[in-house]
C-alpha cells in the first residue's frame, strides 16, 4: 500500500504514541487529520506541521464521523490509526476489605478502551469502503488499533483495563474477515511498556523498574517505535487479521 497522498486519521493523535505516529505519516507524504481531546497539543502539531486538529471523543459517534468527514475531505481516506487513551479504573475483584469491584469504573473502562475502539473501527471503515481500490488486489485501507500485552497478561488489579484490550485484541480477526469483500485490513499493536511524554517526572523511575525486566533491550520501548510499526503494518499489504506485539519480549509478570 502507498502512504504518498493518502488520508490518514489518527484517533489520540495529540498524545505519545499518536503524536509519533502523526509525525511518521507526515513523513511519508500522508495527509493527516488529528483526532484528540488535547486541544493545545493538538492545535500544535497542526501549526507545525500542517495537519488538521478536530476535537473527538472516540466514543462519541457524532465526533468521529466529524474526524471521518474531515480524513475524506482531506484525500482519499485509506488509513485509519487509533491510539487513544483516557483513565482507566483498577483494583482487585475483591479487594482487601471484602468489597467488589466498582462496577461503573468497569463500564467507564470498557467504555473508552473498547467500544471508542469499535466506534472507530466501523465508521473508519464504511468511510473507507466508499473509496475506489487502489490496487489490482482490491485494497482500499487499513485500520491500526491498539491492545496491550495486558490483553495476555493483565496483572493483579488491572482486570478492566486488560478485559478491554482482550476485546480489542479478539475484535481484530472478525474485523479483518468482516471487512475483507470491501478489501479493507485490520491489525492491532500490543505494546508492552512505552516511555510518552505523559509520565512526566516519572520517567526515569518507571525505566528504572521497567527496563530491567525486558529481556532486550533492557529498556522501555519508543513513541517511534510504536509508529514505525504502524507505519510497516500499512505498507505491508499481506499483514491482515493479526495482533503483532511490541514488547522487546517483556512478559508481564502477575504484579
Amino acid at each position: 500500500m502507498h502512504i504518498e497522498g493518502c488520508a490518514a486519521l489518527v484517533v489520540g493523535g495529540a498524545g505519545g504514541l499518536g503524536e509519533a505516529t502523526v509525525r511518521r505519516l507526515c513523513a511519508a507524504g500522508a495527509r493527516v487529520v488529528v483526532a484528540d481531546l488535547a486541544d493545545d497539543r493538538g492545535k500544535a502539531l497542526e501549526a507545525e506541521l500542517g495537519v488538521r486538529y478536530v476535537r473527538t471523543d472516540a466514543t462519541d459517534e457524532d465526533a468521529v464521523r466529524a474526524a471521518v468527514d474531515e480524513a475524506e475531505r482531506a484525500g482519499t481516506f485509506r488509513i485509519a490509526v487509533d491510539c487513544h487513551g483516557g483513565p482507566a479504573s483498577g483494583g482487585r475483584l475483591v479487594g482487601k476489605d471484602g468489597s467488589p469491584l466498582d462496577l461503573e469504573g468497569f463500564r467507564t473502562t470498557i467504555d473508552i478502551y473498547l467500544t471508542g475502539v469499535f466506534n472507530v473501527l466501523r465508521l473508519a471503515a464504511a468511510a473507507m469502503g466508499r473509496t475506489a481500490p487502489q490496487d489490482g488486489d482490491g485494497g482500499r485501507g487499513v485500520i491500526v488499533t491498539t491492545s496491550s500485552i495486558a490483553a495476555y497478561e493483565g496483572q493483579i488489579g488491572q482486570l478492566p483495563y486488560a478485559a478491554a484490550k482482550g476485546g480489542v485484541s479478539a475484535m481484530t480477526l472478525v474485523a479483518a474477515r468482516d471487512l475483507s469483500p470491501l478489501g479493507i485490513r485490520v491489525v492491532s499493536v500490543a505494546p508492552g511498556t512505552v516511555l510518552t511524554p505523559a509520565y512526566g517526572k516519572a520517567a526515569d523511575r518507571l525505566q528504572a523498574h521497567w527496563g530491567p525486566q525486558v529481556p532486550h533491550p533492557r529498556r522501555m520501548g519508543r513513541p517511534e517505535e510504536y509508529a514505525a510499526l504502524v507505519q510497516h503494518l500499512c505498507e505491508n499489504e499481506y499483514l491482515n487479521g493479526e495482533v503483532v506485539r511490541l514488547d522487546g519480549g517483556l512478559r508481564f509478570p502477575p504484579k
